[in-house]
């Protein structure tokens, strides 16, 4: 399970253990994978945060309450409200994670310092521009899926070409792709183009893809293409025999994971939707956070990047507003208090972005 509570904070990413969070009160989602939902069903019923897209695709699969769920627009400054009296917000911006369809990092802004959480993330210099360019980063929670310098990993254009080339070379084979739910989509794309064939779907993965801005190179119609997408899991021993048995058939995996292949016709191909140990280097060297923190709790990476740290910097600890402490524990600030809060306190706002009321 990945997630994490910010501390001192109501803020919780992708962490849905209820009981083990009974002062969080803003809960942010980054994207729809299984990993990062563990804990989140239908009975949801908690402020939630996520992009458009990932909205989307909770309430068709999980099936949460809508009136939980707020989609918040890629690219934009929102203001929410960490109080019931409004005394105190916190500067919210969703970057896009180039992971999967609706996948999102969140750049937090407040009392606390400012708070880098890439989620799941494939490094892009476009990341290093508005907002994160000359942004000081007090803490990056950092995705370390793949942070092992020996672990070399080709581009996504490289990693295509190499399934092209293997799909180009076995003419009269049916293709068969081995996926997860989401994502991988524009490798599929690229595959429909380049052999001039339709791809089939199932049925439950079409009504995802229909919410996505994606080309039309998808069927459900078997047969109606020589690429067809089947769950990672279905790749087995036993399955690739039946298959050839009714016509010659390869599978690719496009990961980069560990994976033991028990039949000669799989290829597995280190296609990835998460950064290189390369691209990690060049990311935190140009964003220089005080401090990183793992998304990926049994892997290390620190060791790798203690170099680039902006040591000169490091915030100091910090102190939760009165104000935030009564929201994190349920309770409302007696009128006496707000009042004198309201009256020491230097209320600063950004001079832009989205307003939400206190849920």
């Amino acid at each position: 399970m990945n997630g994490a509570i910010l501390p001192n904070t109501p803020i919780a990413v992708d962490f849905w253990q209820i009981r083990r969070c009974g002062n969080i009160r803003l809960f942010f989602l980054s994207h729809m994978h299984s990993d990062h939902i563990v804990g989140l069903s239908s009975t949801w019923n908690h402020p939630l945060y996520c992009s458009p897209i990932t909205a989307k695709i909770l309430k068709h699969k999980l099936q949460v309450n809508s009136k939980w769920i707020n989609a918040l627009e890629v690219g934009v400054c929102h203001m929410l409200p960490l109080d019931d009296c409004g005394i105190e917000t916190v500067a919210v911006t969703l970057l896009d994670a180039n992971h999967c369809p609706g996948s999102v990092m969140f750049l937090f802004e407040g009392y606390f310092g400012t708070i880098l959480y890439t989620g799941d993330f494939r490094y892009s210099p476009l990341m290093l521009q508005y907002p994160l360019k000359n942004k000081k980063i007090d803490v990056l929670y950092l995705d370390n899926t793949n942070c092992d310098p020996e672990h070399k990993l080709p581009s996504r254009e490289e990693a295509t070409k190499q399934i092209e080339d293997i799909i180009a070379k076995h003419p009269e084979h049916d293709i068969v792709i081995g996926l997860y739910s989401i994502g991988k989509e524009s490798l599929l794309v690229s595959l429909a183009k380049t052999f001039n064939s339709w791809v089939v779907v199932s049925p439950q993965r079409m009504e995802l893809l229909n919410f996505f801005d994606i080309e039309d190179v998808f069927t459900t119609d078997e047969g109606g293409g020589r690429i067809r997408v089947v769950e990672h899991s279905e790749v087995i021993y036993a399955n690739m025999v039946k298959w050839n048995s009714i016509c010659p058939t390869i599978a690719v995996l496009p990961t980069s994971r560990k994976v033991k292949i028990w039949h000669k016709d799989i290829y597995v191909v280190p296609y990835s939707d998460h950064s290189s140990f390369d691209e990690l280097d060049e990311f935190v060297s140009q964003v220089r956070p005080c401090s990183i923190v793992p998304v990926v709790k049994t892997e290390q990476c620190s060791i790798y990047f203690n170099k680039y740290l902006n040591s000169e910097t490091i915030k100091k600890d910090v102190v939760i507003p009165s104000s935030v402490k009564a929201y994190m524990r349920g309770q409302g600030l007696s009128s006496k208090l707000k009042a004198k809060i309201l009256k020491a306190s230097v209320y600063k706002n950004l001079s832009h972005g989205v307003e939400f009321e206190s849920p």
